[in-house]
């Protein structure tokens, strides 16, 4: 199957680095996880920068904050029925579709994306995502 455009609040599969991964020296990801697109930047040398927030079943604790899932999202994206959250303090960036893009665990079809975050929910990580990077910026 053909990789997908890369659009805001599409979730996809993809191996994620966490920060604290990264701050311990490795360079790629251990584990697929689904991880829904934020922003896509198309740069003029015809480029895309992509930025996705992960999601794991793992609640999240200080310093880092998440917005919990609904079952019926996780449902409709075909997720299992284990609580889960969209992480909006530790983010990757990357440029398309990148060598961590991963067809999606257990489907026969090749595709590499679960499906889109319902527009409402998509605000509301974006908004938090927002203010942890306005939270986390130093001021003069």
């Amino acid at each position: 199957m053909a990789v997908p455009r890369p659009e805001p609040g599409l979730v996809i599969s993809y191996d994620y680095l966490w920060r604290h991964q990264r701050e311990a020296g490795l360079e790629e990801g251990v584990k697929t996880r689904p991880c829904a697109i934020v922003v896509a930047v198309h740069k003029t040398d015809g480029a895309i920068e992509t930025v996705v927030a992960p999601i794991t079943h793992r609640c999240p604790s200080r310093p880092q904050k998440g917005i919990e899932l609904p079952a019926a999202v996780k449902q409709h994206l075909g997720l299992d029925d284990r609580r889960s959250w969209v992480v909006v303090t530790d983010l990757n960036v990357f440029l398309w579709p990148g060598y961590d893009l991963r067809p999606v665990p257990g489907r026969k079809d090749g595709r590499f994306h679960y499906g889109y975050l319902p527009p409402r929910l998509f605000k509301i990580v974006r908004e938090a995502i927002r203010e942890s990077l306005t939270a986390a910026t130093p001021r003069d």
